[in-house]
């Protein structure tokens, strides 16, 4: 369906990296996350831990692994990352040596109807994750970014350019030996219950009390040596075939009814991998790690959505437009044509792999985000009227829709549209 040869990766040097380490994945029962869990545990992890707030899912991975993997040590959690003080116990519990951090809001036209919950579980559910990683010593914490976070024009995808950001701050601050610029972030405000101040168990974003004071680990012993602090870093890459939610799924769902089989846009085009070839890259990046890097995922040339629509309606035995027809349905609230790999003010650098990349992160005020940061968590947990206002602010290429640049939503992108038509073309002649 992608018209190219599957992704091979140096499975033994991931081997080597995980073998033996506590892992854990948050986010483990979604489509990248049960992945990750299922690659994870069949390299020798020490431990695995996974969290999802979503049981269904969660149960549905450890009984897969505890078939598949019997002396596997695993342990399935349900919480949610904008839990402070249930991440932090988790943290305190285990101790993970490794992060994967793939809990995440991902529809993009549900967040665009309520952005201020993909502020607080993306922004604040990643800062308060990374917080509690820092605090108990994880040696490395991956952050699963996306495409979208490039020149957003979703607040999906701008709240995952801040979730970087965070990742970027969080990295600086580790090296630095500062966690004192770390801002306790209000959650909710208190309540009054007859007449008494009633704190919320969500009140303060610093995961150990409310005292005031930065807990846990002692920045000095990190300064020293003695503690070589947490290496963050986040991949990014674009749309997963067949994850949740995707339009494999749902194609599928609508031929099997007879159709129409609905496309957004005739020229729409979107960067594809399976689950296991993203996953795959994921753990290899991991492996590359030194801390502050964005890592980007070659993942080929981009796919015209229209051209997978009727190539699944041919490998279902139907003829495109005869047999099933297609609608197109307009874009949908915050949707591009394209999606961009790579910020245009980012370089590239290469790795031992041909398919990872580094982007050149771009440079900004780490304590003025960290200000800006307290302020969105604040208005976030107030459900404000202006938070992609705010969001605009702190991510200055991000350009809500209807009042992106004409070149972001029409292109044109001639090159991309003359390897696709090759493509197209090859495929209809075979």
């Amino acid at each position: 369906m992608l018209g190219r040869d599957p992704i091979k990766v140096n499975m033994e040097e991931i081997f080597r990296y995980i073998k033996g380490k506590t892992i854990l994945v948050t986010g483990g029962g979604g489509s990248i996350g049960s992945e990750l869990c299922r690659q994870i545990a069949g390299h020798e992890p020490g431990q695995l831990v996974i969290f999802d707030i979503y049981e269904n899912n969660a149960y549905d991975i450890e009984q897969e692994l505890r078939r598949k993997y019997p002396d596997l040590k695993l342990s399935v959690l349900i919480g949610s990352v904008r839990d402070s003080r249930r991440i932090n116990q988790v943290f305190e519990t285990y101790k993970p040596d490794i992060v994967y951090h793939a809990a995440a809001h991902k529809h993009v036209p549900l967040m665009e109807t309520s952005p201020n919950e993909a502020i607080k579980n993306n922004v604040v559910g990643t800062y308060k994750t990374a917080y509690a990683a820092l605090k108990n010593g994880t040696q490395r914490f991956v952050l699963i970014s996306t495409d979208k976070a490039v020149n957003p024009t979703n607040i999906m995808g701008a709240s995952k350019r801040l979730c970087e950001m965070v990742i970027q701050s969080m990295d600086a601050i580790s090296k630095a030996g500062r966690m004192d610029l770390l801002p306790f972030l209000h959650a909710h405000m208190d309540k009054q219950i007859d007449g008494q101040i009633a704190h919320d168990p969500e009140d303060h974003m610093a995961v150990d009390g409310m005292d005031g004071k930065h807990p846990g680990l002692n920045m000095e012993s990190v300064k020293n040596g003695e503690h070589p602090g947490t290496q963050f870093v986040a991949v990014r890459f674009g749309n997963v075939l067949g994850s949740n939610g995707s339009v494999i799924p749902l194609f599928k769902k609508q031929i099997e009814a007879g159709g129409p089989v609905t496309v957004t846009h005739p020229d729409i085009i979107r960067y594809f991998m399976t689950i296991p070839e993203a996953v795959s890259l994921v753990l290899q990046a991991g492996t590359y790690a030194w801390g502050g890097e964005i890592f980007v995922l070659d993942m080929g040339e981009p796919v015209k959505i229209d051209t997978l629509a009727r190539n699944l309606i041919k490998l279902s035995g139907y003829k495109p437009d005869e047999d099933i027809k297609i609608v197109y349905t307009g874009l949908r609230p915050g949707e591009k044509l394209f999606e961009e790999k790579l910020m245009a003010e980012e370089g590239l650098k290469k790795t031992d792999n041909d398919l990872i990349h580094i982007g050149k992160p771009v440079p900004f005020d780490v304590e003025k985000f960290l200000r800006q940061l307290e302020e969105l968590a604040k208005a976030s947990y107030e459900n404000s009227g202006d938070i992609v206002g705010m969001v605009e602010q702190m991510v200055t290429t991000f350009h809500p829709a209807g009042k992106q640049p004409e070149k972001i939503l029409a292109g044109p992108y001639p090159a991309a549209d003359s390897a696709l038509d090759e493509v197209a073309a090859a495929k209809e002649m075979a």
